[in-house]
């Protein structure tokens, strides 16, 4: 199998994980290529002085002959060099190179060029400032391949703990409008058929948050509870194993996260914070509802430590490690059907 990291903002940590992660996953036996700045990765490697050779690609189509580990080396597939490289800032010119990158590394997936996707982390001001309207991954690769509302769930493969987000990148004060115009039953359908054909779980529970404090306590602190959350989870009985709306603290404080394959977090901070907490150097973002396999070390670009070779690769490395398991689920999927 074949994955592809886009580079992310090239003045942040991106370029430095990859690189070290390839020294770990290459001895995996599968292919690895990066989307983006050839200069941006030469750039990093000599001055982080890591033991990586790479190798200018300038051209897509010339990939489609790399289908083995290319002898130890690191194609890197010029989609656009940048003026300069400035460890720690933000800047337009990065923002643009990184949401390009993406793009490109997005195409080879859908070609069957590779096989998944890793992402490494973007600066959503930089890419603001690059002119683009989606700041994030997961709303612009569901543009990129016509997904009105893919799924951003986190994943640690120590604690196989599983948060997904009702909701995304949106102000609190949106959160609960959103919650109640979306298709909560079939948001939780869409994410059962992911656990069974991503992570081979053939008979998945999940768990629900409630969206105000307590869970409401029977309606005192909101109405989301009663009027959206529990008939969504009833409409489910018999057919999947949905149990809640739990009060988010007493759920994560009691563990009882570990009862289950799935947890259903209202909003960001509700299911990050806790997740974060639990897995902040393992834990890996999956998009999920995407024709192509899409994952992502869970932290940002690390502006306060770019370029001073203290960036962990642990994160990169697992992200990419669960792309190759879900592709091969997937793979199994299809076979079994």
């Amino acid at each position: 199998m074949r994955i592809v990291f886009s580079i992310g903002d090239l003045n942040g940590i991106g370029p430095e994980v990859i690189l070290k992660s390839f020294q770990k996953l290459r001895e995996t036996g599968h292919s690895f290529l990066v989307a983006g700045s050839y200069k941006a990765m030469e750039y990093y490697r000599k001055r982080l002085d890591l033991p990586v050779e790479l190798e200018l690609v300038n051209d897509a189509a010339a990939l489609s002959g790399l289908c083995t580990p290319h002898c130890g080396v690191l194609p890197v597939l010029s989609v656009a060099e940048p003026e300069t490289i400035s460890p720690g800032t933000v800047s337009a010119d990065s923002g643009r190179i990184a949401m390009l990158s993406v793009a490109a590394a997005a195409e080879l997936c859908r070609s069957g060029i590779c096989d998944a996707l890793v992402t490494a982390p973007i600066n959503k001001e930089a890419v603001a400032l690059a002119g683009y309207k989606e700041s994030g991954h997961t709303g612009f690769l569901g543009k990129i391949f016509g997904v009105s509302s893919p799924t951003m769930m986190f994943f640690d493969p120590v604690t196989e703990l599983r948060v997904a987000l009702a909701t995304i990148h949106v102000p609190l004060a949106e959160v609960p409008d959103r919650i109640r115009e979306m298709d909560l039953t079939g948001f939780l359908e869409n994410l059962a058929r992911s656990l069974k054909t991503d992570f081979a779980i053939a008979l998945p529970r999940m768990a629900v948050l409630g969206l105000n404090p307590h869970a409401s306590d029977g309606g005192i602190m909101g109405s989301e509870e009663k009027e959206v959350i529990a008939p969504a989870i009833a409409s489910l009985a018999g057919r999947l194993q949905v149990e809640g709306p739990f009060p988010a603290d007493g759920f994560f404080g009691a563990q009882r996260y570990r009862k289950f394959d799935m947890v259903v977090a209202m909003y960001h901070d509700q299911g990050l914070l806790p997740f974060k907490v639990l897995a902040f150097d393992t834990g890996v973002n999956v998009t999920l509802g995407l024709p192509i396999v899409r994952t992502s070390p869970d932290h940002g670009t690390s502006f306060d430590i770019a370029g001073s070779g203290k960036a962990s690769e642990r994160s990169c490395c697992e992200a990419a490690l669960l792309a190759l398991r879900i592709v091969r689920n997937r793979k199994q999927t299809e076979r079994s059907s």
